[in-house]
């Protein structure tokens, strides 16, 4: 009975330790998101309502866009204000972030808000989960 014990003891320590391994290496493999900043300052909010954001809403959905905060109250604790309007979008990765910028679709949608307003994009990597 003693040498049972050991062989099960022995058997739960190695499966223990192959999964703790396991766990560590999905982790060092997981990419950490991407958040995308959007500054807008509208300047027709009627056309900007009715064309731009139905279209960019759509797009974002379909390039894997995740809308954080869209257009909400800001407020500036130190420093200038940022412009009227700040959208945060998240994705998975830097990767797919820049894959939904470069899509056709993205660009044209970026083409009709810029009939209705001025925007600044930029995007920031996040931390790993």
């Amino acid at each position: 009975m003693n040498r049972t014990f050991t062989i099960g003891l022995g058997m739960l320590v190695t499966g223990a330790a192959i999964g703790a391994a396991a766990v560590q290496t999905l982790h060092a493999q997981a990419k950490p998101p991407a958040f995308q900043i959007v500054e807008v300052t509208v300047n027709d909010q009627d056309g900007f309502n009715k064309e731009f954001l139905p279209v960019i809403g759509k797009v974002q959905q379909q390039v894997g866009g995740k809308f954080l905060a869209r257009g909400g109250k800001t407020v500036s604790f130190m420093g200038a204000p940022p412009a009227p309007r700040i959208v945060v979008i998240q994705y998975d990765s830097m990767e797919q972030m820049q894959a939904a910028f470069n899509n056709p679709a993205f660009k044209d949608a970026l083409v009709i808000g810029g009939k209705y307003s001025t925007q600044r994009i930029f995007g920031v990597e996040g931390l790993a989960p």
